[in-house]
């Protein structure tokens, strides 16, 4: 039983009710109370509330039994709308949601350009045309959460962007400064994480999200909390040596984890192998469909190495849940299994080892669960994937 400050008591609370009625769906007072453990009460008083400030709504089921209709709550996800955004190289992608983590719009507009100043005004004017968009709804734009392939402090500056070279970039505050509005800035990896936990993984509360595009980031979920490390940066783990001496990486060391199972390493030696400027996921498809030998080795290759690192980070932070997103894997049959066959180790121990079923999407929709989360103030969320405004 929770004890203390009436006031933090009731915010405790409230998050309870909210995250039940999100998971649920639609859900009645009655069986709110049950499922909550508070009494009848105190739920038609935070009910009211939330009532009263549009936040939820009542719904009347029709009943064909004799007896009285029941009322039925539900988010009131017209309330308000949060956007996520996902700054990666070469596009920025906009998505976005309502209160219940329904995409209502999507776009990726091509950057043209690598400088701060072209790529902060091209934000500017996006955002700004998405809040005019959302400023009939009762809360507007609710929040808004920027997804950074980089190095981000806990302060929430950029301290280093490898594919465009910022360095100590306050973008927070120019945004916010440009704007309006609250801006929040976090790691990719982690937004991933935060998504599969929010909309595929209510069960557990300690997640990995291992990332393996043209890096390998790991976004990790430690009771159902960010794991951050001193200065923001932990889950770096794309610079773990898996191989002493080995490849050289553009951050000074050789053998890193991400040159030998990252896509984008398995892309290149495809590319060299047939001698090619570049190759697609499409042209991927099609040699695994014919079996190509050149393809099969490498792909075997990128498992082989993928299952050290995923050892080591098992045995490191001992997760109940692991994610790896990769469309290369999604396309390898029996990939998965084979990984399982690798992990061999009698304390390697985990719950599920699976590939995410929210591809690319992860990224950006942790972006907007995350505003969601911070609006509603409620810190661990149950939403449902793939639905449809």
């Amino acid at each position: 039983m929770i004890t203390g400050d009436a006031s933090y008591i009731k915010k405790i609370n409230r998050a309870l009710i909210i995250r039940e009625i999100l998971k649920e769906g639609m859900i009645s007072r009655a069986d709110l109370s049950k499922i909550t453990a508070l009494t009848k009460a105190t739920i038609s008083a935070q009910v009211a509330d939330l009532l009263e400030e549009e936040l939820i709504v009542e719904t009347q089921l029709e009943h064909s039994a004799v007896g009285r209709k029941p009322i039925m709550l539900s988010l009131n996800g017209e309330a308000g709308y949060a956007l996520g955004i996902d700054l990666d190289y070469g596009q920025v992608s906009f998505t976005l949601s309502n209160l219940s983590g329904v995409p209502v719009s999507s776009q990726t507009v091509q950057l043209e350009t690598e400088e701060y100043a072209d790529i902060l005004k091209l934000l500017t004017q996006q955002i700004t045309a998405y809040q005019q968009r959302c400023s009939d709804s009762r809360y507007g734009m609710v929040g808004i959460v920027i997804a950074i392939h980089g190095l981000v402090s806990t302060d929430e500056t950029i301290q280093y962007v490898p594919r465009f070279q910022w360095v100590n970039v306050d973008l927070k505050a120019d945004l916010e400064k440009a704007v309006g509005a609250a801006i929040h800035l976090e790691n990719n990896a982690n937004l991933s994480a935060f998504a599969e936990r929010a909309f595929i993984h209510h069960q557990t509360d300690n997640l990995l999200c291992a990332t393996l595009y043209s890096g390998i980031g790991l976004g990790m979920m430690m009771d159902n909390k960010f794991f951050r490390g001193h200065d923001g940066f932990a889950g770096e783990i794309g610079h773990m040596i898996v191989v002493p001496g080995g490849k050289p990486c553009a951050c000074g060391n050789h053998g890193c984890w991400e040159k030998y199972a990252s896509e984008t390493s398995v892309f290149e030696q495809l590319a060299d192998k047939k001698q090619l400027n570049f190759v697609t996921y499409e042209q991927v498809k099609h040699w695994l469909d014919e079996q190509d030998a050149d393809t099969l080795e490498i792909m075997e290759e990128f498992i082989y190495y993928l299952a050290i690192g995923l050892n080591n980070i098992i045995n490191m932070y001992n997760p109940e849940v692991v994610v790896i997103e990769s469309e290369l894997l999604l396309m390898y049959p029996d990939s998965l299994p084979k990984i399982h066959d690798s992990l061999h180790s009698r304390i390697s121990h985990y719950r599920e080892l699976t590939l995410s079923s929210m591809g690319h999407t992860s990224c950006i929709m942790g972006a907007c669960a995350l505003a969601i989360s911070r609006f509603l103030d409620v810190p661990v969320l149950n939403l449902q994937y793939g639905d449809e405004a």
